[in-house]
């Protein structure tokens, strides 16, 4: 389902932990929380707030701790 990025809740050089919040998207209505699946640092932040998102779209890009 399409989406649209509603806020972005890190930025590049953040340091995210796992099962934080990275995104959180509207969709019908509806917010969805995007979660960080690994701690690490947020090396890229593919989407800006107001951007349409498709399902499987790269969002963020985080490097887990200790390197990839």
């Amino acid at each position: 389902m399409t989406g649209v990025v509603w806020k972005l809740a890190v930025s590049e050089g953040d340091t995210a932990q796992a099962g934080e919040t990275v995104v959180v998207l509207e969709a019908m209505k509806m917010e969805m929380d995007v979660l960080a699946g690994d701690s690490g640092k947020v090396t890229r932040v593919c989407c800006e707030e107001g951007m349409s998102v498709q399902p499987g779209q790269v969002l963020a890009i985080i490097e887990p701790e200790g390197g990839a």
